[in-house]
């Protein structure tokens, strides 16, 4: 064989690899998560205005929205997993737990099966939507009265019943029934185009790219670790004080109800 074949299944084989990492990264992953449920979400009827992969600026730098539907029955703040294996988690912990059992055979061991498990951490996606709950009514605050609802959609094949929460955490099949569940009108026609167009105006997504957003993702993790140290309410500033709720000790801010970040 010739040096040239040789030269080629080199670099065919180290496409493959770059191809393979890229196509398992979380960032890949991610992207076809919310493919996905864009997909779904254009199914709604004409009357939902749906903004996809917003991107807003906060107090502490900017926040990236998933996808939002406006509609006359409230606005709905999805965040979107594409996520496998069994997730673990309720509303307060601060990270849920992702854990994926493979069963691997080899064939000098044909009869004996070897099973292994991986352990994830990633931050609460309850959380998240509960903060981009909080910035789209900061952003739409002549609105006061309006309702926001968060949503978090699992778009791959995770299984979801270790997960406790009185939020919305649903499967992808599931989205279109949980946002067409709701039927109280809180907007007129009008209302929610002048919202959507609020919305498309504060977009400052083209600005921001990918480094930035999570540049200024870690900084403001930062501030709210340092916070939290100090004792201080990250979100109004108030007071954090020591509670005992349902899942154990935590820790609420002194401004409850106007407030209602906790940590554990």
């Amino acid at each position: 064989m010739s040096t040239l074949f040789f030269i080629l299944i080199i670099l065919a084989f180290g496409y493959f690899i770059v191809f393979r990492r890229r196509y398992n990264s979380p960032k890949h992953k991610g992207e076809i998560g919310e493919n996905k449920v864009r997909d779904i979400l254009s199914q709604l009827p004409n009357e939902y205005k749906v903004l996809n992969d917003v991107v807003l600026q906060t107090d502490r730098g900017t926040t990236q929205i998933d996808h939002i539907v406006i509609s006359k029955f409230g606005i709905f703040a999805i965040e979107t997993k594409n996520y496998r294996g069994d997730i673990y988690g309720d509303d307060n912990r601060k990270e849920w737990t992702q854990i994926i059992v493979t069963e691997v055979t080899y064939l000098k061991k044909w009869y004996k099966t070897y099973k292994y498990v991986t352990k994830n951490k990633f931050y609460n996606p309850i959380k998240q939507a509960l903060g981009h709950v909080y910035e789209i009514k900061k952003t739409l605050k002549e609105w006061s009265y309006l309702k926001v609802v968060p949503i978090v959609v699992f778009t791959g094949s995770a299984n979801l019943s270790n997960v406790t929460t009185n939020n919305h955490v649903v499967y992808d099949d599931n989205l279109l029934d949980t946002i067409l569940g709701y039927n109280t009108i809180y907007l007129s026609e009008t209302e929610v185009d002048n919202i959507a167009i609020q919305i498309v105006q504060k977009n400052v997504r083209e600005f921001v790219d990918n480094n930035t957003h999570v540049h200024n993702i870690m900084a403001a993790r930062e501030k709210i670790n340092r916070d939290v140290s100090s004792g201080i309410c990250p979100r109004c500033g108030g007071k954090l004080v020591r509670r005992t709720g349902k899942y154990g000790i935590f820790y609420g801010c002194s401004n409850y109800p106007n407030c209602k970040f906790t940590i554990h």
